[in-house]
């Protein structure tokens, strides 16, 4: 009886330090899990606050309401002050008229300016397209690592060259597209400009480090070649290109322009084709900002397919 008490505790202790196993486990690797580095890269620029053009309104000629010539501009109304009942009545009719004119006209100005920014019925809107590649073409890491340590992203023209030149990378390697997505929205400018933020940051927070950044041209992070050398144990120089790289690698564009932009719904290759080249072909008179992301930007830095999985469940597969 008393050996049956002593096993039985000796069960219950052996299975409390199973279960504490376990959980020490999990915890430890769950920590690992986040820990993990997932480096990345940051070229931009731009801003939603360009001074705003507007366009003379419509001229009225003889006979309609503007101020000069015909009509009933001001002019027209001095005869009538000091004529008594009928004329004072009448005048006053006319101010009021021309203050509720005025009025509307201002509230829909006003209106207009704060829907389009300046830009007319031309509006603004914003674009995102998202590519995820097989890491076999790590070559555009280097491609984007190129762009970002001699990009001019502090001019129009810069930042159009850095759009069209990411679009090329990416279009000289679709043997390794895997995933992909395209949204877009037109809006007003305030909007725009916090969706353009919105969709940045929510890409920019998926790194743990961002270990190259060019924006607005302030440089920082990686400065060397983008082909480095390690030195293995022996001493022996190896090319950082031969090491092993990671399973995947997303770019994502995000641009806010001038005017109407469609990008297509992401179910083939094709259709992502299209996206590309449709962002690639905005000029610096329609950007008004772009950030083009990508990760990893790290050598030796993996985007597993759990990463995938977790990071960006809306990309489709091409």
């Amino acid at each position: 009886m008393k050996n049956e008490k002593q096993q039985s505790r000796i069960k219950s202790i052996l299975k409390s330090l199973v279960a504490f196993g376990i959980v020490f486990t999990l915890i430890f690797s769950q920590a690992d899990f986040a820990l993990a580095a997932r480096s990345g890269g940051r070229i931009g620029g731009g801003s939603f606050r360009t001074p705003r053009t507007y366009a003379p309104g419509p001229s009225r000629g003889p006979g309609g309401y503007g101020y000069g010539g015909g009509g009933f501009g001001f002019p027209f109304l001095i005869p009538f002050f000091g004529f008594g009942g009928f004329g004072s009545l009448f005048t006053v009719f006319i101010f009021i008229a021309i203050a509720n004119f005025l009025v509307r006209s201002f509230q829909s100005a006003t209106a207009g300016d704060e829907q389009t920014g300046g830009y007319g019925r031309m509006g603004v809107s914003v674009g995102r397209v998202q590519v995820g590649l097989l890491a076999e073409g790590r070559s555009l890491q280097d491609d984007l690592d190129r762009i970002a340590q001699m990009a001019d992203t502090g001019s129009a023209e810069g930042r159009a060259q850095v759009l069209q030149e990411a679009t090329l990378a990416l279009l000289r390697h679709p043997e390794y597209w895997a995933y992909g997505a395209a949204e877009t929205t037109r809006t007003g400018m305030e909007s725009a400009e916090a969706q353009f933020n919105q969709w940045a940051i929510a890409e920019r927070s998926k790194f743990t480090e961002e270990t190259l950044s060019n924006y607005n041209n302030q440089l920082s992070g990686q400065s060397a070649p983008a082909i480095q050398s390690a030195e293995t144990g022996n001493g022996e120089i190896v090319p950082q290109e031969s090491q092993a790289p990671g399973e995947y690698i997303v770019v994502t564009l995000v641009v806010g322009t001038v005017g109407k932009l469609e990008l297509p719904k992401v179910n083939s290759a094709q259709d992502l084709r299209q996206a590309v080249s449709r962002l690639g072909s905005v000029g610096p008179e329609q950007l008004l900002a772009v950030e083009v992301l990508w990760t990893p930007q790290a050598k030796g830095d993996t985007l597993s397919t759990d990463d995938m999985l977790a990071n960006y469940p809306n990309l489709a597969l091409v």
